[in-house]
């Protein structure tokens, strides 16, 4: 039997295909200014304020980028819907050592055989070509924001409010000048941040070290990798909310943390094992301990860094060999 079947007319198509269609989406956006858009609709609303922490503008996003703003660009959609005014300010670090080793290995020269002034004008040129190419691919994932007013670091504006603050900071007494140890890279011959340091992996023999209470019947035991750095201990950190407790070994009264207990009984293999008490890390900031090899006195704080992973649950201190 022959019949007519009417079925339902979709504007939607068989395939979905993105990489046409997305281009247009973010067109049709910028088209009808759907940020702005969403700014005036929440204009007198509550405000929600994501701070934008800058990439570099030394290349093309990477998948850390991608995560990084996809994850902003949720919270801050989010805020929006729910009748909030959040605006995304997005901004690029235009200086900095990233960007000045792309350029030389662009420019293929070392530092000292490029003109100053004429690399800080390529330095500004490669930074400024690569704001223009990242902000394109964000906008290409989709992500909101006031693309067309971002912030620069080099913005001349940007920094003489950086000057103007800092200025308020040294009046107020908050800045001073020290010493301290910093990575030093002797290629590029300049100080490196923490963040662009890779460390190498490498098995090191350890041991552990007793550091005897000064007014108490215990020893603190630590772990260490660098027993070379014993000498110029400090301190002794300790993880304020941890719980810490003694036992009284084969070796002695040993104070560690109580997560680090099983681990440790294993590697001491002590046939006396015996719990005598428990305190929070806290207890011991302030407390004095006795360094073995040098008999100098060693102060207990706490700190964030503490590990429960690995080693005692405390750390030696020796500032004059790290951070």
């Amino acid at each position: 039997m022959k019949y007519k079947v009417n079925l339902p007319k979709t504007e939607f198509s068989m395939k979905a295909n993105l990489k046409q269609k997305e281009p247009n989406i973010i067109k049709f956006w910028e088209k009808i200014k759907i940020y702005e858009r969403l700014q005036k609709k929440n204009e007198n609303k509550p405000v929600f304020m994501l701070h934008d922490g800058p990439p570099y503008a030394n290349g093309r996003i990477h998948l850390g980028h991608v995560l990084n703003k996809i994850l902003k660009d949720i919270i801050v959609k989010f805020m929006n819907i729910s009748g909030k005014r959040a605006p995304f300010v997005p901004g690029w670090d235009c200086h900095g050592l990233p960007i000045e080793y792309q350029l030389l290995k662009e420019l293929g020269k070392r530092k000292e055989e490029v003109d100053r002034v004429e690399f800080r004008k390529k330095a500004k040129d490669f930074a400024l070509k690569f704001v223009k190419i990242q902000r394109d691919e964000f906008k290409r994932l989709g992500i909101f924001g006031d693309w067309e007013n971002p912030y620069l670091t080099l913005d001349p504006k940007y920094e003489a409010t950086q000057l103007r603050i800092f200025s308020e900071i040294v009046k107020k007494g908050h800045v001073y000048q020290g010493k301290k140890p910093v990575f030093w890279c002797i290629d590029c011959e300049t100080s490196l941040a923490e963040a662009e340091i890779e460390y190498k992996e490498k098995e090191s023999p350890s041991i552990f070290v007793k550091f005897q209470s000064k007014d108490e019947d215990y020893a603190v035991c630590i772990w260490t990798t660098t027993p070379w750095t014993l000498p110029a201990n400090l301190a002794l950190a300790f993880k304020a909310e941890e719980k810490y407790i003694i036992v009284e070994t084969d070796f002695g009264k040993l104070l560690f943390a109580e997560k680090r207990e099983e681990e440790l009984k294993k590697i001491f293999n002590s046939k006396k094992w015996n719990r005598i008490i428990t305190h929070s890390g806290s207890y011991f900031a302030g407390k004095i301990f006795i360094n073995p090899l040098t008999g100098r006195e060693s102060i207990g704080i706490y700190a964030d860094f503490v590990s429960m992973e690995e080693g005692t649950g405390i750390v030696h201190i020796a500032p004059g060999h790290g951070e």
